[in-house]
């Protein structure tokens, strides 16, 4: 039987980022984690280390040690523990719109990026994969905040992603119709499929997202 993490290496595996598994940790740590397959070194600068998804699998199963606390989303400032979250419109605290924030989304959706050439049949990184597909909300929202879209903010206009219930699809509402036509586009090629539809109540008009499963 493969002997478990050390309590040091698992507390790095617990503290990965929620969305492209990148890791933070010591040199010996790190490498601990590839030779043990839990995790991967990326072949491009700035060769930032990955969960594999054995490593997701150990994540998910449960913690042994609490992780460390995220920082405020206020601050935008994220880089110490590796946490990071999809703008999904609304927030009353936000993370900042600076180059710093531009890099953290770059960076996470180049790592989602990587997750489906891991995890998906033949390595297709033009479909969503499974963690997408149980994380539906956060996938769309950082496909939209990945390609520039403007989540909507306390007094400023743009996107909002929400849970719908139907299953494997979330409803993208925006100020206008142009902002969705935009978000649909975006959405399309990220591998998903949208539909835009009306409100029965408010008469507004939003779009039905689902990830496209080939």
């Amino acid at each position: 039987m493969t002997r478990p993490p050390s309590a040091a290496q698992r507390r790095v595996i617990d503290a990965a980022d929620p969305v492209t598994g990148r890791l933070r940790g010591t040199e010996a740590q790190l490498a601990a984690l590839v030779r043990r397959g839990l995790a991967f070194r990326h072949p491009r600068p700035p060769h930032d280390h990955f969960l594999t998804p054995a490593g997701h699998r150990l994540r998910e199963a449960g913690p042994t040690a609490p992780p460390p606390p995220p920082r405020s989303a206020a601050s935008g400032d994220t880089g110490d523990t590796g946490v990071f979250a999809a703008r999904v419109g609304g927030e009353e605290e936000a993370p900042g719109s600076g180059p710093a924030r531009m890099r953290e989304v770059h960076s996470a959706w180049q790592g989602l990026l990587e997750l489906r050439r891991m995890t998906n049949p033949g390595g297709a990184v033009d479909r969503p994969c499974g963690w997408e597909r149980s994380h539906l909300v956060r996938a769309a929202a950082l496909a939209l905040e990945a390609a520039g879209h403007p989540p909507e903010g306390p007094d400023t206009p743009g996107y909002r992603v929400r849970a719908t219930p139907q299953p494997e699809a979330v409803a993208v509402h925006g100020p206008d119709g142009a902002m969705l036509r935009a978000c649909a586009v975006t959405l399309e090629r990220a591998g998903w499929q949208t539909g835009e539809h009306t409100d029965p109540r408010s008469r507004a008009r939003y779009l039905l997202a689902s990830p496209r499963r080939a």
